[in-house]
């Protein structure tokens, strides 16, 4: 039996036309989906995806299929799903790196990349390090320097938005005519871990945010800003592929009960009627035996 966990994410802090083609920096946090995997009969309800990247990596080590029947995949998350929180990521990471341990075998994060996207655009939660990451192909990962502390007040609705759908739309336009701000949003990404700065990190990820609403505006998104302006939060991420929005904050220095109270005053509690108060935390995929 082996087991392995990776985080979800709040949305991104930037995603966007950023070096010549669309790539993103997710926001991993606390809140995770843990795999097993191990002998035994396989589960008739499982995450197919999961199943994919079983049989996706005994391909990649030359194994025979048939031993795919011989293993047994259980899933542990309460991330939801179909919201832009790299439930799915997490998910089919998770997997990867059990099933490898399982098998004897390691990944590294690069392999586990390539391994991913070639289920689905993938997140870049499963790096250690906030990474710029081309979710379509892998071929660029950049890391950063440590990110700052922040945490989130994460804001969910109920509307969900499948990641495969969202990338179906015609985007490549709206893209490189906000390619300049992400260009300045990723520099302010490096600048904020450079210097430990909640603030800088707050402000990139604004930036792509506002990018954002050419593509799949949210709702309420002035009055979020505002709110923003009002509190003196760092800044606001959205996922720029679903429905979930984060407020950038420090629950030490902040208000988050009065941030609460100015949400539900505006009505924008009842767009998104659920709120999870969690951290902003290193991404990567964390074994266990």
């Amino acid at each position: 039996m082996s087991v392995a966990r990776c985080p979800g994410s709040c949305g991104e802090l930037i995603q966007g036309w950023i070096l010549g083609s669309e790539k993103l920096v997710s926001c991993p946090i606390d809140w995770f989906s843990t795999v097993e995997v191990r002998r035994g009969t396989p589960r008739p309800d499982e995450r197919p995806l999961t199943r994919r990247m079983v049989n996706t990596l005994l391909v990649h080590w030359n194994y025979p299929l048939a031993l795919s029947q011989t293993l047994r995949i259980e899933v542990d998350s309460t991330l939801p799903i179909a919201k832009g929180m790299a439930s799915s990521t997490a998910d089919i990471a998770a997997t990867a790196v059990a099933t490898a341990m399982h098998l004897g075998h390691s990944l590294s994060e690069s392999e586990l990349a390539t391994l991913c996207v070639s289920l689905e655009p993938t997140d870049s939660t499963l790096f250690r390090a906030l990474t710029l990451f081309d979710h379509h192909h892998a071929r660029t990962q950049i890391t950063c320097a440590p990110a700052p502390d922040f945490d989130l007040l994460i804001m969910e609705s109920p509307l969900i938005l499948r990641t495969a759908d969202y990338h179906r739309l015609p985007r490549e336009a709206a893209l490189t005519a906000s390619a300049s701000t992400l260009q300045l949003a990723w520099e302010k990404v490096q600048a904020a871990c450079d210097s430990n700065s909640a603030s800088l990190m707050g402000e990139a990820a604004t930036l792509s945010a506002i990018a954002s609403q050419t593509l799949l505006p949210k709702p309420g998104f002035d009055v979020l800003l505002e709110i923003v302006e009002s509190c003196g939060l760092y800044g606001l991420n959205v996922a720029h592929s679903g429905s979930v929005v984060g407020l950038m904050l420090d629950r030490r220095r902040h208000d988050v009960e009065y941030v609460k109270w100015s949400l539900a005053q505006s009505g924008l509690a009842e767009i998104w009627p659920q709120q999870h108060l969690l951290k902003a935390v290193a991404g990567g995929v964390q074994p266990s035996t």
